[in-house]
């Protein structure tokens, strides 16, 4: 009976301790070429963590390890909506592809805390559109405190009596309460830096009540930082004056400093911030300022020492890592790693194979949208001109080994290279080794002669840069085009920036859909 008794103790402990998270349903109406995504919302290197398809019918199904219970993005079909989440969970979401995600209906572990969720989230836009803000906004300190500390109670007793008809869980009611104080941080911080220029007064000065009021919704600073991504924007927002000044005085004769590792020095003068405030700042501004696609070969390299060496939490750093490969890919100049692979015939493939003569990696899927007319008429072009001088990899990674095979045949009929896949599609081991996920698909990456990265990922076989490398290694010559002019937007650290809410979704290249 004791074996027993231990054995049903293990199980529990096993079950109460998992962060596996059960997803299924169906959306009427849609769209084959659709997935399902989702993405931690408060989270810093947002990527996605399970992408999914739907069969003829609508229906899905998959799972996902969450990294924490909190909020999460669902991405379907260029639209977001959140979700909360616990790990352990078995969620079953049903909706209409006209409407969803901004409609659907949950069923199982789930219900609850998303029935809190919607409802909290329909007060609120009733909410607000009775509260004159405006007015509030343009008038004395006295009668806008007055005004915050009204909207703030009956917010929050909304929360309550939510609480009691919804039953959500801890985790869930402590994540709103500190969202509701975050919203009330954002209108103060908006009061404070245009109420001088609104009323006429340009010395204008917070009080000692206004500093108080915000001092008593910041007392649990670091679980906001760590749930709510508003409130690291609201941070950033405030020392804003304060970093500009530092920026100025120590740039003065230095070139080619990155913001990243400017406001990574920065931060070691700030006493007052706790680590983890430390470390979920700097990883956003890395992730906005200097983690993109065409980010110089040094200033990758700096960012990864920064990763290294300032930020300390294991789970951010890993997130960050993580980060950096999707968008800029693995590191120029390494060994491309090997992965497993198999061809139509259920044969093994190593990618060691090419070695001695260069070759391309074409990521692809069958759902791409516009695959067949965008992407594979210029790939035969640039298949046909340099297939003498280097090899052709084509790379599935659909979610079953018949959609590859009815995919290569039709999609990549004709055009010379070997077809492969990856078992388990967006999930498989080489789309985790070279960082491939849905919103950067199709995408190339080169390999040089003696099999090390020789090119960050592309998106785009048009670019003049990916042109350049396959003339390097190649030797031959392709026909000169004008480049495209791109430019890369930079953080700004900017006041102005508090009007809009972050996207909780990835920050990355938008899917091309």
């Amino acid at each position: 009976m004791k074996k027993y008794l231990l054995l049903f103790i293990i199980t529990f402990f096993v079950m109460s301790c998992s962060k596996k998270v059960e997803v299924k349903g169906k959306i009427t109406g849609s769209s084959p070429l659709e997935r399902i995504e989702f993405v931690e919302a408060s989270g810093v290197g947002t990527l996605p963590l399970i992408n999914i398809g739907l069969d003829k019918d609508g229906n899905f199904s998959g799972n996902f390890d969450a990294p924490k219970d909190g909020m999460y993005v669902i991405n379907y079909a260029g639209r977001q909506s959140l979700i909360y989440l616990e790990g352990g969970q078995t969620v079953n979401i049903s909706g209409n592809g006209t409407t969803f995600p901004n409609e659907y209906v949950i069923t199982g572990d789930a219900k609850k805390n998303n029935d809190f969720l919607t409802a909290s989230m329909k007060f609120l836009a009733d909410y607000g559109s009775k509260v004159n803000l405006p007015v509030l906004m343009g008038g004395d300190e006295a009668a806008f405190l007055k005004g915050m500390h009204k909207i703030e109670a009956d917010i929050n007793k909304n929360v309550d009596d939510l609480a009691k008809k919804n039953n959500p869980s801890k985790g869930l009611l402590e994540w709103k309460k500190n969202d509701v104080k975050v919203t009330i941080l954002n209108l103060l911080a908006n009061y404070e830096m245009g109420h001088g220029p609104m009323s006429g007064n340009p010395s204008y000065k917070a009080s000692k009540a206004f500093k108080d009021y915000e001092t008593q919704l910041e007392t649990d600073k670091d679980a906001m930082v760590k749930t709510i991504p508003l409130y690291r924007q609201y941070l950033l927002v405030k020392m804003t004056p304060d970093f500009q000044k530092y920026a100025e005085a120590n740039s003065k004769g230095k070139t080619g400093i990155t913001t990243s590792e400017m406001f990574a020095q920065y931060l070691k003068t700030k006493k007052d911030l706790s680590q983890t405030a430390k470390d979920y700042l700097l990883a956003f501004v890395m992730a906005q300022a200097d983690i993109h696609p065409t980010t110089p070969v040094a200033n990758i390299d700096k960012i990864k020492k920064i990763i290294d060496s300032d930020i300390k939490d294991a789970t951010i750093k890993s997130d960050l890592l993580k980060m950096q490969v999707a968008i800029t890919g693995l590191k120029i100049g390494d060994a491309a790693p090997e992965a497993a692979l198999a061809k139509q015939d259920g044969k093994a493939y190593k990618l060691s194979e090419n070695k001695g003569k260069p070759y391309m990696l074409f990521f692809y899927a069958s759902w791409n949208p516009y695959i067949s007319e965008a992407t594979v008429p210029v790939l035969k072009e640039v298949v046909n001109f340099y297939k003498s001088k280097m090899n052709f990899v084509f790379v599935n990674v659909d979610d079953t080994k018949d959609q590859f095979i009815k995919t290569s045949n039709s999609l990549l009929k004709g055009i010379q290279g070997v077809n492969v896949y990856g078992e388990g599609g967006l999930n498989s081991d080489i789309a985790k080794k070279y960082g491939v996920y849905g919103f950067k698909l199709p995408c190339f990456v080169i390999i040089d002669k003696d099999g090390k990265i020789a090119s960050r990922s592309f998106v785009n076989l048009g670019e003049q840069e990916l042109v350049t490398i396959l003339d390097k290694q190649t030797g031959l010559s392709a026909p000169k085009v004008e480049p495209n002019m791109q430019t890369q937007p930079q953080l700004q650290l900017d006041p102005s920036a508090m009007q809009q809410a972050p996207q909780p979704a990835n920050p990355q290249p938008a899917p091309t859909k």
